[in-house]
């Protein structure tokens, strides 16, 4: 079905999608948010990304693909701030963009916000802008404090993100899972939410030749590679992985790869190094550093497996860029990572993230690399109904009945916004 071209307001406060992938706040929702932004544009909607400036070089205004902006506003001070520390900031930053707005004479037919603080800022564009307010929340707070690791979720986010769920003209969930988080910890009405699921780039993310990557990444092509790609943070249960090692049937062959981290990780990084070398498995176990995400498939297509043994995920996403570059994947039932991963087809599952189930997932992965189970491009068809174009053409068939129903509820209702407070 033709949809005439929409104007969509994507809110993305604490997060730039042009932030360093793997460090502290960036993640699978700054690709996501870039790769939809993208995709969105592509198909000739028009897109603006609000996110806070944290850089003094910070352009306000830059181009990012074609019908796509990124808008840096100044709201606090020009540096990085931590989550909770910008909460005292939502209102001044939903200022600064309606001035932006306004000086632009420009309307939106949709504002989408990406996490709980964006959420905020998207109530009161829902309100004055009057327009529908979609929100994914990426994570969420009352399931990450289920977890006996990381610190403890404030009820503030707790708050908030249950104010978004009861104001939001929709919620968009990454999977059925959050859904029935949402349902069951929110009480939110199941009819309120729809499942979209993430996608992957597949002109980015393909099967390179192992041989070559692992050369160029100076690796032993007889070591069986496993590799970690992500934030550094206890709910990616990176402990447990290393728990895991020695247990590894194969272990002396073994290598782990840790992609991701940042300079503020440094204590946590000194942690897990300590723990390895009290299991006496710290040879094995090397800290890449962070990588821009164009360069993953090399990471993927040198390593024999990804492994992912987290607590919680959202979806997953760095499961389907390893799938896609035709790399089986280990890992613990979250997010999407069930339903994606097919057992011997394409990976191995284990229930919980235990040093010892994961041990035994990747002793069955290592017998079947060797029985020659895997084909790469087989690995890689499993993945590739997932695509960014998928996603992006339902998003539009939510926005474009969400639109409908508003026009006929904000016509019945005639009433003016309730007053703006923080």
């Amino acid at each position: 079905m033709e949809h005439k071209p929409l104007k969509i307001a994507l809110l993305s406060v604490h997060s730039s999608p042009l932030g360093k992938l793997g460090t502290k706040d960036t993640g699978g929702m700054s690709i996501y948010i870039r790769e939809i932004a993208g995709e969105l544009g592509k198909q000739g909607h028009v897109v603006d990304i609000y996110t806070r400036q944290q850089h003094q070089g910070d352009a306000q205004i830059m181009r990012l693909a074609e019908n796509v902006r990124l808008i840096h506003l100044k709201a606090g001070p020009i540096d990085y701030l931590p989550k909770l520390d910008l909460y005292p900031h939502l209102h001044e930053f939903f200022l600064m963009m309606e001035k932006f707005r306004v000086y632009e004479n420009k309307r939106y037919d949709i504002v989408q916000s990406n996490y709980w603080l964006s959420g905020r800022v998207g109530i009161w564009a829902q309100i004055y802008w009057r327009i529908p307010h979609f929100v994914l929340f990426h994570t969420l707070a009352a399931v990450k404090n289920m977890f006996p690791v990381g610190y403890l979720e404030p009820a503030l986010r707790l708050n908030v993100e249950r104010l978004v769920s009861k104001t939001s003209t929709r919620i968009l969930a990454e999977t059925e899972r959050e859904r029935e988080q949402l349902v069951t910890l929110y009480d939110v009405s199941a009819r309120k939410i729809s499942v979209i699921p993430c996608g992957v780039n597949g002109d980015i993310f393909h099967p390179l030749d192992k041989q070559r990557c692992r050369t160029q990444l100076g690796l032993d092509n007889n070591q069986i590679i496993l590799l970690y790609v992500g934030r550094l943070d206890p709910l990616k249960g990176l402990e447990n992985l290393i728990c895991a090692l020695p247990h590894v049937q194969q272990h002396n062959r073994l290598r782990l790869l840790i992609v991701g981290g940042e300079i503020r990780d440094y204590a946590y990084i000194k942690s897990l190094r300590e723990l390895a070398a009290n299991l006496e498995v710290h040879k094995m176990v090397t800290f890449m550093g962070r990588a821009d995400h164009e360069r993953l498939p090399l990471y993927y297509s040198a390593a024999d497996a990804l492994v992912l043994p987290s607590y919680t995920e959202s979806f997953g996403l760095v499961g389907l860029e390893s799938l896609a570059c035709g790399t089986p994947v280990v890992a613990t039932r979250v997010g999407a990572l069930d339903k994606i991963i097919h057992c011997g087809t394409n990976g191995f599952l284990a229930d919980r993230p235990d040093p010892y189930l994961l041990a035994q997932q990747i002793d069955r992965l290592i017998t079947a690399l060797r029985a020659g189970q895997f084909f790469r491009a087989a690995i890689r068809r499993t993945v590739m109904n997932y695509c960014w174009p998928q996603v992006a053409a339902m998003m539009v068939n939510e926005y474009q009945a969400a639109m409908t129903h508003a026009q006929f509820e904000f016509c019945r209702e005639r009433k003016a916004p309730v007053a703006l407070s923080a």
